[in-house]
């Protein structure tokens, strides 16, 4: 059984929404579909410029979206938000700033396995942005979310968002890359562990040289001498004099200005300090205790795994020395193992614990650092170990 609504909004004239079960390919045909629409409802959903993907069809549409759905248990409207293991596709016109678009939301139901989500993922292909590159966005509902309900629930933040979930929107499919956060939170939720959250994961917008430590490698720690010592490094970015090519105080500002309001009002979020929280494995360990740094008000606690001090010589634990809110209001993880990059990060990081006890942390309190021995610097490896961080920044009290 499949459910189309047919709607006219804002210059995209004829769009068809259709919600199918298992099996069933979606299209949504803009001026010249020829499904009869079973209802009419407006359009009324709001996500500012969101792009869809397209492709040219040459028979019955002159322009059509395809989109793969896997099982549909609720059919929703284009004004509601799903409940958590509700397995469909949104797709729902508006007119951006400058031109009509059309706003692409999957709800992802199956890993690329066709093993099952825990919970339920929504993907974004390309959230806007006027600060950085348009990127896909996941959010992870946990099991048991329902927008009519009451509850409502901490945020995470995390980086690398195609590494985080295992399904077919990821270009890693069939890599050994993934953190299964939804396993993870399911898991302990299950056993009583922790709270369910919320999780956001934001994907880096591109893979070419220099993008990753463009936006991950913290902006303000960067002066002139620590830019000749990343050139003289080489460490896997590029870098330019003068900060021409770094972005991570827009990356920033993209998520507490642009996406977080989004989130807060879309979902059933807590939207406090004490319960939004940023995680990131490498160089999104680096962003992640630089995001605390930089917005102390809306980033409570933050997990930096395997955070690779190793840029600028330490510079950002040098920095963070001097701008790391004093201990009261934050919990912070760390972590590293002792193969691969992970061999070079100990030094570094017992700097960073002495940066912890000055700013007044206590160790198993507000502020953990654990060492894994024999662990490498592999999605794996932090995969194993993500229950450990999820306990201490979200366990029950």
């Amino acid at each position: 059984m499949s459910r189309r609504t047919g709607c006219s909004h804002d210059g995209i004239v004829g769009a068809t929404l259709v919600v199918a079960r298992a099996g069933c390919a979606c299209f949504l045909g803009i001026g010249t579909g020829q499904a009869r629409p079973l209802r009419s409802v407006p359009c009324t959903s709001r996500l500012p410029g969101m792009m869809a993907r397209t492709r040219m069809f040459g028979v019955g549409m002159a322009l059509s979206l395809a989109v793969l759905v896997c099982s549909s248990q609720h059919a929703v409207g284009a004004e509601e938000i799903p409940r958590a293991d509700a397995e469909v596709t949104k797709t729902l016109p508006k007119e951006d700033k400058e031109m009509a678009k059309t706003e692409f939301e999957k709800v992802v139901a199956r890993r690329a396995d066709r093993s099952p989500i825990e919970g339920t993922i929504v993907h974004y292909e390309a959230f806007p942005s006027e600060l950085i590159r348009v990127r896909p966005v996941n959010v992870w509902l946990p099991e048991g979310y329902d927008p009519a309900s009451s509850d409502r629930y901490p945020v995470i933040y995390m980086h690398d968002g195609q590494m985080m979930f295992d399904h077919d929107t990821s270009p890693y499919v069939g890599m050994d890359v993934f953190w299964d956060v939804d396993k993870a939170i399911t898991n302990l939720v299950r056993n009583g562990e922790i709270r369910p959250a919320i999780v956001v994961a934001v994907w880096m917008a591109s893979w070419a040289k220099g993008a990753r430590g463009a936006e991950y490698m913290p902006q303000k720690v960067v002066t002139d001498e620590v830019w000749q010592l990343l050139r003289e490094q080489e460490l896997g970015f590029a870098v330019e004099q003068g900060g021409q090519k770094l972005s991570a105080d827009n990356y920033l500002k993209f998520i507490v200005h642009e996406l977080k309001p989004f989130i807060d009002e879309t979902y059933r979020t807590e939207s406090d300090r004490g319960n939004t929280i940023v995680m990131g494995s490498s160089m999104g360990g680096l962003i992640s205790a630089y995001a605390v740094a930089e917005y102390p008000g809306v980033f409570g606690g933050a997990a930096c795994l395997s955070t690779d001090w190793r840029h600028g010589d330490g510079a950002v634990v040098r920095w963070l020395g001097r701008n790391l809110p004093s201990a009261g209001t934050h919990r912070i993880y760390f972590d590293h193992g002792t193969e691969t990059y992970d061999a070079h990060y100990g030094p570094f990081q017992q700097q960073m614990d002495d940066v912890m006890r000055r700013r007044g942390y206590t160790s198993g309190e507000d502020w953990i650092t654990l060492r894994f021995e024999g662990a490498d610097h592999s999605p794996r490896a932090w995969r194993e170990r993500l229950h450990i961080p999820l306990k201490f920044l979200l366990g029950k009290p």
